[in-house]
């Protein structure tokens, strides 16, 4: 039964490279990111090797403790990514417990995370290298701590399985893994192009992580190494126990969940038509409520919106100097600006309420952006105004502002054309939104970059002004720019909703043909 866990395993992943081209494209992208940052680990860690003692004892453990740490939680946040995690699917075959937590357990180690994490343990556990009984713990140790990931995500999963089940826990939980998904490359990248770590800063923390069951099995070969056995005794019982400890878990989680597979909550009562109530009785005002409504509670648009708040950060992280943060409005104002390009997608099989009713394709592509608008204006405004007075670049906030306005109505314009012609495979309402949804089409990627390309011509004129202005401090190219950009964004917008709205109205049939053989 081990084996026939496994080969469905690697049948799952076979199935997956077959689906879609653009697929396979997305999964390489993923993994040359996911490459880039272990290589960079795995160098990270043979430079370590040679280096300082003290470092040599108090880096392994951190990193071994992150990587650990993140397989506990990401597929919490994740829900929904690997359907093995899911009890109930072998809730109706009597396979034996011991049989079943086995081979999920080794079919955690098969796919791109497993393996790369394998590479990363044993990396890790070989910092040692040098010293032939440390070295030998250190693989030791590599073996336990990969185990202490794996078991501990599946134990992690399938306890909190009748909690995480939950819509709406689901949806909170994805937004917040934002930040940390986010920043996970620039600060690896940051941390290994130069900055200074000093042993006697990471000494304590690391001598704490390490009576963790995240930190103990790899504080083990530095012991072995220093010669203090009963330190190394000790953090081997630590990690045995712990590994020990989550095994029983899961085996009782499992054993629940077989019996008790969760079931999707009923939706509680709401009191009011919300937005309905507070806007015009009008198509455009009832189309601006729907999409406010989406926006609001849909964790598809909430994650997308979740996203703007930490490109900041990103560019902080990026840029310690504080340089790169003028460039938040610009990002704020693409992100918010081009997320309408999914919105007949997102609709889903509700989009037959908009080519039943008796609607102008002007006013859907109206209360689309008057929606987008209602957030990404504000936004576009605080970051084009505050991050450049933050870092003392006052001169800079004409330009900026006008760009960004510029970009932002800019995008809006072809976004809402975009969309009256493509809809492609998204994750339908209740899915992760991590989850990759199959058919993906040449046509769904083409649309996207010819839109980004249309979108790029069409804003180059303040984007360069700007770039002039902020570079020279003209307060008259910043004026022009402000001028430029708010006067091209709105033409551009009034175009795109015109000429949007016209192709909805031919199209939307089809559109809807679409959505619905996707579902």
């Amino acid at each position: 039964m081990v084996a026939h866990i496994l080969r469905l395993k690697l049948q799952l992943v076979a199935n997956g490279l077959r689906r879609s081209a653009w697929q396979l494209v997305g999964l390489v992208v993923g993994a040359v990111y996911g490459l880039s940052v272990l290589a960079m680990l795995v160098i990270g860690m043979i430079a370590l090797s040679v280096g300082d003692e003290d470092l040599r004892r108090s880096v392994p453990v951190l990193v071994g403790a992150v990587m650990v740490l993140a397989w506990w939680v990401v597929p919490l946040i994740s829900f929904g990514v690997d359907s093995t995690l899911d009890p109930a699917r072998f809730a109706t075959f009597t396979v034996s417990r011991r049989s079943l937590l086995t081979g999920l357990a080794l079919a955690g180690v098969i796919g791109v995370p497993g393996a790369m994490t394998a590479i990363a343990s044993f990396s890790i556990g070989t910092v040692w290298w040098r010293d032939a009984p440390a070295l030998l713990a250190g693989l030791v140790a590599a073996v336990v701590g990969l185990a202490l990931a794996v078991v501990g995500s599946r134990a992690t999963t399938t306890a909190a399985l009748p909690i995480v089940g939950r819509r709406r826990v689901r949806e909170a939980m994805a937004a917040l893994a934002v930040l940390p998904l986010l920043l996970l490359g620039p600060l690896v990248g940051r941390f290994t192009s130069g900055v200074s770590v000093d042993a006697d800063d990471l000494g304590p923390f690391s001598h704490l992580v390490a009576w963790t069951p995240f930190g103990a099995p790899w504080a083990i070969p530095g012991d072995v190494a220093a010669g203090d056995w009963g330190l190394a005794g000790g953090h081997a019982l630590v990690a045995l126990g712990s590994l020990a400890v989550v095994a029983v878990v899961w085996e009782r989680a499992l054993a629940y969940g077989l019996v008790h597979p969760a079931h999707s909550e009923a939706s509680g009562k709401r009191r009011g038509l919300g937005w309905f109530d507070r806007l015009p009785p009008t198509p455009v005002g009832a189309v601006t409520a729907r999409c406010l409504t989406y926006w609001a509670r849909d964790p598809r648009y909430a994650l997308a919106a979740a996203i703007v708040p930490v490109a900041p950060v990103v560019l902080w992280v990026l840029d310690r100097d504080g340089g790169a943060l003028i460039l938040a409005g610009p990002v704020a104002a693409f992100l918010l600006g081009w997320g309408i390009s999914a919105d007949v997608a997102y609709d889903g099989s509700a989009f037959w309420t908009h080519v039943i009713a008796p609607i102008r394709g002007t006013a859907d592509r109206w209360g689309r952006v008057l929606a987008a608008g209602a957030i990404g204006l504000p936004t576009v405004v605080l970051f084009s105004v505050g991050f450049p007075l933050l870092t003392h670049r006052a001169a800079a906030v004409v330009p900026v502002l006008g760009a960004s306005l510029g970009l932002l109505l800019t995008a809006l314009g072809i976004a809402s054309v975009v969309s009256a012609y493509v809809v492609y495979p998204v994750q339908q309402p209740g899915e992760s939104p991590f989850q990759t949804r199959q058919g993906a089409s040449t046509a769904a990627l083409t649309s996207q970059l010819g839109g980004w390309f249309a979108l790029l011509l069409a804003s180059a004129p303040e984007v360069i002004l700007a770039v002039v202005a902020v570079h020279t401090g003209s307060v008259a190219l910043g004026l022009a720019t402000l001028l430029v950009g708010v006067a091209l964004g709105i033409t551009f917008l009034l175009l795109g909703v015109r000429y949007g709205g016209r192709a909805l109205e031919r199209n939307g049939p089809v559109l809807l043909q679409r959505i619905l053989a996707f579902t």
